[in-house]
């Protein structure tokens, strides 16, 4: 395996299986860090603010992922373009897609964190949000907004990083960032009783230490990916080829946070008892989704370094790996979630009605985690492919538009959270099938080759 000497890796070379593990472990330890300071924010709402202002505060967590995540699937694409130049050994093109996309995400940030800013009340009422939480929502959810710059930021900068085979940086600025948001939660809220946009901003002085931390490591002499403030700009070229392969991603994030922003608008329905037990619920899954995301992603690196360098059988073997390690280690995720629910959830909530639905919310949904695995890898490999086009495709389909119909049909018939749990483990399975067919018939490997013969 060659490695540049500033921690870049080149992932074309040595076994597949290790170099997979090496890269998504690092990707699963940053993730969990930062799922931790989210979990912070709610456990010491929770503890020092009481159940109706954790409803408050987890209320509207698709709402936020639903503006940003636009933004965070364009730097996906960034990172598929960067990945392919990596493994094919084109420097240049790899200097001119980091700087495109550092300053492409520059810009988004502050428009993202001006609307938000704005439009926080707006926002928070078009989800039928209940008028008791709603003073609570709008004060936690305006500055975190404000921090949206950081975050966006944090997440380019990453993708930079994870695109050239370097997942341990971010890992350690996370940590660190992470450990500073539980220290500030505990000084703001616990310490001197502060109120729910306390937590909020804690979590954006945290994105910002990241974000900075990136940025001087991609600032340093030495390294391939070399990040120089005088040379960000918009190289229209790169850009038009990380828009190829990140709008589908980004829309594809945008319309799945749609559909679940409906779904959170229909759990808004069944009152505060609903919206903290789904709540709680959402922070189970949310770290039961980490190994999963860690897979995709580090699939998404391997697939483009491998096909940037023609190696389509490597390729192959790397994504077949990939695919059945996350698919066991969900399902085993998913079965200790399912035996030890009421603790996980009462870690969170303390009033029994919240917590039985929370515990029935997890056992119905915790044995299809397979499911969820499977679909959000395969559309990993599809993306590192290039054809994130056809994961968008399936994911509008299913995950948004079918999801919603079932939904509004349910409520119809029966006004009962159980039909809303329902939802997800059904669209998770039709995706899933669709998927192996596509995966099995289609000529996914050579997506790259057969976009250059077009080229010339």
């Amino acid at each position: 395996m060659l490695q540049n000497k500033k921690s870049a890796v080149l992932m074309t070379e040595g076994d597949p299986k290790k170099l997979i593990l090496s890269f998504a472990a690092p990707i699963f330890l940053s993730q969990l860090f930062q799922q931790l300071y989210n979990t912070a924010d709610a456990w010491m709402v929770s503890r020092f603010l009481g159940d109706d202002a954790f409803a408050a505060v987890s209320s509207s967590g698709s709402l936020i992922f639903m503006v940003i995540s636009f933004f965070v699937g364009a730097s996906m694409g960034a990172g598929v373009v960067i990945s392919r130049y990596f493994g094919a050994r084109d420097m240049e093109k790899v200097s001119q897609a980091v700087h495109t996309n550092v300053m492409l995400s520059f810009l988004c940030g502050l428009a993202v964190t001006i609307f938000g800013v704005l439009m926080t009340p707006t926002l928070l009422r078009w989800i039928n949000l209940n008028e008791t939480v709603l003073p609570l929502s709008t004060k936690y959810f305006r500055y975190y907004f404000a921090g949206s710059l950081a975050m966006i930021m944090y997440n380019s900068l990453k993708g930079v990083m994870n695109a050239v085979g370097d997942s341990r940086r971010p890992l350690y600025y996370l940590i660190f960032s992470s450990l500073l948001n539980i220290f500030l939660d505990w000084l703001f809220v616990g310490l001197l009783g502060k109120g729910v946009e306390w937590a909020a901003i804690a979590t954006t002085i945290s994105q910002g230490a990241s974000a900075i931390l990136c940025l001087i490591q991609l600032s340093r002499k030495g390294t391939v990916y070399r990040l120089s403030l005088g040379k960000l700009r918009i190289h229209w070229s790169l850009l038009k080829e990380i828009l190829r392969y990140g709008v589908p991603t980004a829309v594809q994030n945008s319309v799945i946070s749609f559909a679940n922003l409906l779904v959170q608008s229909n759990v808004n329905t069944f009152g505060e008892v609903g919206m903290a037990s789904w709540g709680a619920y959402s922070k189970i899954e949310g770290f039961a989704f980490l190994p999963i995301g860690s897979f995709s992603m580090a699939l998404s690196t391997f697939i483009g370094q491998n096909l940037g360098a023609g190696e389509h059988e490597r390729a192959r073997r790397g994504a077949r790996f990939g695919l059945t390690s996350s698919v066991l280690l969900a399902e085993l995720i998913g079965l200790i979630i399912f035996l030890f629910a009421e603790p996980f959830i009462r870690f969170f909530l303390s009033g029994q009605e919240a917590v039985a639905w929370g515990i029935e919310h997890c056992r119905t949904v915790a044995l299809f985690f397979c499911l969820l695995a499977f679909s959000n890898c395969i559309a990993g490999v599809l993306r590192g492919a290039g054809k994130a086009f056809v994961s968008m495709i399936v994911m509008l389909l299913i995950w948004c538009l079918l999801r919603i119909v079932y939904i509004t049909v349910a409520m119809q018939i029966r006004h009962d959270i159980v039909l809303l749990y329902w939802a997800y483990p059904l669209t998770w399975g039709i995706s899933s099938l669709i998927y192996i067919i596509y995966y099995h018939r289609s000529d996914w490997l050579h997506g790259f080759d057969k976009k250059e013969a077009e080229a010339e």
